[in-house]
């Protein structure tokens, strides 16, 4: 790596000058995304300059996203967030809320129609954005948060195994095999926001439940974690071989999840109640996986960038570069230079924040441009447009902020 010492004060970790360039970029992609809401509160997909797409459908895992972001807002102060929060809280409790069987749909369609199926991915999502309205106060947060909690516990948490389910039908009465680490992987930082926020220490024993099986299932493939699962939970590590740029459920190994799951089991081992050795031997394991990660996902092609999976020897597949791997990149290398004090971590936060500012900033229409090919040009493939603005938003704010909190209560206390 290069001498931390060669790159421009805004790009370390630090110094007032990395501080405005954050503050500045969180402030940019917040005035980006004001035109979310749909009249129903749901949240359109945005496209390149931040105008809704109307003829996408509405997510609710979107939505909760853009509640959570500007619950951010109104924490630090961005003019209008306490409108934009409220709206997204209507849409949940409103038009994706399923009145019938409970839980959320998936989406609403332009037709005002629903998406069948029930996804613990959107549930989790549901938790992460009713902690954050209710941290900030707004008016049927709290409601929609226990109620969040009660379908979560009820539909997707499998206390036997201590793992999240994947997929229901709508009603509820039939649950699909496959299982998956995307969502367990959200679950945590939900459970982890939702014990933060309201004190119970439940939801963190969970998330620490979830984060065993984790480890222990990376430790056993050379700290590339499986993504796929039977529903017995054994490892389906050629799953999806034939459709390797899935959105959701790629192919072989992904870095970002890498990443981002050390940034996870940190926080975890920060705010745990547990003894120093095993706080230690979790940061020991983050440092294996994000080591695996960026030597496998980071320039593995002769350009920057993080390559979107590789197989299970760490070749890449997918050589695209997603907007939201380099964000959890820039939580997780700041996260461990703030933890361990080791002078690479900071070198590595201060390379993606380059790398973001060169290539991935929209400098012209605002945002970050959320995939790029392997020559760092803009791809639409996967990810068109700019759908949301929830990692590269929180990515400006958590290299700021305690490590040990979620980022809603870390920007609360300062």
């Amino acid at each position: 790596m290069t001498e931390q010492t060669s790159f421009e004060a805004k790009y370390q970790l630090g110094t007032p000058e990395n501080k405005q360039f954050l503050d500045q970029q969180r402030d940019s992609l917040m005035a980006f995304g004001h035109r979310f809401p749909s009249p129903g509160g749901s949240s359109y997909w945005l496209g390149d300059d931040g105008t809704p797409w109307t003829d996408r459908n509405r997510e609710t895992w979107i939505t909760c996203r853009m509640t959570h972001v500007y619950s951010l807002g109104v924490l630090v102060g961005h003019p209008g967030s306490e409108e934009l929060v409220d709206a997204g809280l209507k849409g949940l409790r409103g038009e994706l809320h399923d009145d019938e069987n409970g839980g959320w749909y998936p989406a609403v369609t332009p037709d005002g129609g629903h998406v069948a199926d029930k996804q613990a991915y959107a549930h989790a999502f549901v938790l992460l954005a009713a902690s954050s309205a209710t941290l900030i106060g707004r008016p049927g947060a709290r409601e929609l948060l226990d109620n969040a909690q009660e379908v979560f516990l009820k539909r997707f948490w499998d206390s036997r195994e201590g793992l999240s389910v994947d997929t229901w039908n709508t009603e509820f009465t039939k649950l699909d095999p496959y299982r998956g680490l995307n969502a367990n992987m959200h679950s945590v930082e939900a459970f982890l926001a939702v014990a933060d926020v309201t004190g119970d220490e439940g939801w963190r024993d969970r998330a620490g439940r979830i984060i065993a099986h984790v480890t222990k299932w990376a430790s056993q493939n050379e700290w590339r974690i499986p993504e796929h699962f039977t529903s017995d939970w054994e490892p389906a590590l050629e799953f999806n071989r034939d459709k390797p740029d899935d959105q959701f459920k790629p192919y072989g190994a992904t870095p970002g999840h890498g990443i981002e799951w050390v940034r996870l089991i940190t926080q975890y081992a920060l705010s745990a109640k547990i003894d120093e050795a095993e706080k230690q031997r979790l940061i020991d394991i983050a440092e294996h996986l994000f080591s695996r990660a960026v030597a496998d996902g980071w320039n593995a092609d002769g350009a920057p960038g993080i390559v979107y999976t590789t197989d299970w020897q760490g070749k890449p597949v997918v050589h695209d570069r997603m907007h939201w791997t380099l964000a959890e990149a820039i939580n997780t290398s700041s996260t461990l230079a703030r933890v361990t004090g080791k002078d690479v971590y900071r070198t590595w936060c201060a390379t993606f924040l380059k790398y973001l500012d060169a290539d991935v900033i929209d400098h012209k229409n605002g945002s970050w441009f959320h995939q790029l090919d392997r020559e760092n040009k803009l791809m639409t493939t996967v990810w068109p447009g700019k759908s949301d603005l929830y990692h590269a938003t929180q990515s400006m704010m958590i290299p700021l902020r305690d490590p040990s909190l979620s980022i809603s209560v870390a920007t609360k206390e300062g």
